[in-house]
């Protein structure tokens, strides 16, 4: 009487495995591995540190070149509601016509150096957990473009859903101010929340052009048609999402905890306070990037060994 088939351990795994059910395990193994984060350090603060001295430069000649005096901006306080819409706007009024035409040369320039430094930096962390990989450096690059193309049209969006809660809540004769600030952090939310769940197309198809040996277009395509895996990595990348929104939530309490003994700590203290819960955040923040990536190449090594 033949036997029937069994199912291999891959299989059996991938059928049972939640997509966060391992990531306690790799977290270890990325904390047992600092070499990963160091390379993954080097190369985003690498880039980091040239982007901000190039927004801090041009930034201050367009605040030299527009007068903010009489626009209010000095006098700025919540305490008055009103007028602080009155100043909002007329802030917003100066600073947008020269804002936008530097971020018309600005933000291309920033979004093509970040895909050409995350191409090479996370190729050379790729190849660091996976000596087997291949090195690929434009593939990743084209991918990166294409991911910030992508992350440039949810700032659209965002910025489009802003200025229309502006026009709702701050025109008239009575402007709601509170009413704003809520649109705002709900319309921020719901906007981080849709990319957390959309954006693991962009984050996989990276990995699946050196795992697959796949040109760009063909990896982009084929991180829309992964199968069960797919319910794996979204779970895993939403988790990851509110994890790092966890981090901004801690480093603005951290930041503001020495604010009741400001008569105390001020001045360089309380500077250098906000400067190292800057660091940490970062530090924490690429540690899950790091630990991401590990796990969408565990997931699909486990179901790549599936039948």
């Amino acid at each position: 009487m033949p036997t029937q088939p069994t199912a291999s351990p891959a299989a059996s795994l991938s059928g049972r495995l939640r997509g966060t059910q391992s990531l306690v395990q790799i977290f270890g193994y990325c904390w047992s591995h600092p070499a990963l984060l160091l390379i993954e350090l080097a190369w985003r603060w690498s880039y980091g540190a040239l982007a901000l001295l190039l927004m801090y430069y041009e930034g201050s000649r367009l605040l030299a070149s527009v007068p903010l005096a009489p626009t209010g901006v000095y006098e700025f306080s919540l305490q008055d509601t009103d007028r602080a819409t009155v100043i909002i706007a007329n802030v917003w009024s100066v600073l947008t016509p020269p804002l936008f035409h530097l971020l018309i040369w600005l933000a291309p320039l920033l979004g093509f150096g970040w895909a050409l430094a995350s191409g090479i930096g996370r190729s050379y962390v790729l190849c660091r957990y996976a000596p087997d990989l291949p090195f690929r450096p434009r593939a990743l690059i084209l991918l990166q473009l294409l991911r910030v193309l992508a992350l440039g049209g949810s700032f659209v969006a965002w910025f489009a859903a802003i200025q229309w809660s502006a026009n709702t809540t701050l025109s008239g004769e009575s402007p709601n101010l509170v009413l704003y600030f809520a649109l705002v952090i709900c319309i921020s939310l719901g906007i981080f929340t849709f990319w957390a769940l959309v954006s693991w197309v962009f984050s996989v198809a990276p990995l699946l052009a050196l795992l697959e040996h796949k040109t760009a277009a063909a990896s982009l395509a084929r991180s829309l048609r992964l199968g069960p895996l797919s319910g794996k990595l979204v779970e895993v990348n939403l988790v990851l999402g509110i994890v790092k929104l966890a981090l901004v939530v801690l480093a603005m309490v951290f930041s503001a905890t020495p604010l009741p003994f400001s008569s105390v700590m001020a001045g360089t203290p309380l500077y250098l306070w906000w400067a190292g819960v800057t660091v940490a955040y970062l530090a924490a923040s690429d540690f899950f990037q790091v630990a991401r990536l590990v796990a969408f190449i565990r997931f699909w090594r486990i179901y790549d060994e599936a039948p």
